[in-house]
């Protein structure tokens, strides 16, 4: 169940960080409490997590879950580049976060 609620924290911290890219296309208030509820429950749920999880592991595969997740959001919604290069990288941070899966 941690390993569960780590994973859906870091997609909701993936949801937080494109409220706030949205916030700056639309100023209302819906996407302000979106990003509220977001941001809060990713640390929620990684705060439960945390408590069967070391928290290098856990911390660092919520973060690569952001960093990942944000990525790819700009990439298919935002226009962001698609760079090979790009793509490359994102695999290596997803991969890591993998292989820390895998060791812990």
């Amino acid at each position: 169940m941690a390993w569960f609620s780590l994973i859906l924290a870091g997609l909701l911290e993936t949801f937080g960080v494109a409220m706030i890219n949205q916030l700056h296309i639309k100023k209302n208030w819906q996407t302000v409490v979106l990003l509220i509820v977001g941001f809060g429950s990713s640390l929620l749920l990684l705060s439960y997590s945390l408590k069967y999880i070391p928290m290098g592991t856990g911390y660092a595969i919520w973060t690569g879950i952001g960093v990942v997740g944000g990525a790819l959001i700009g990439m298919i919604f935002y226009g962001e580049s698609k760079d090979w290069k790009r793509i490359l990288f994102i695999a290596m941070v997803l991969s890591a976060t993998i292989g820390l899966k895998l060791v812990s």
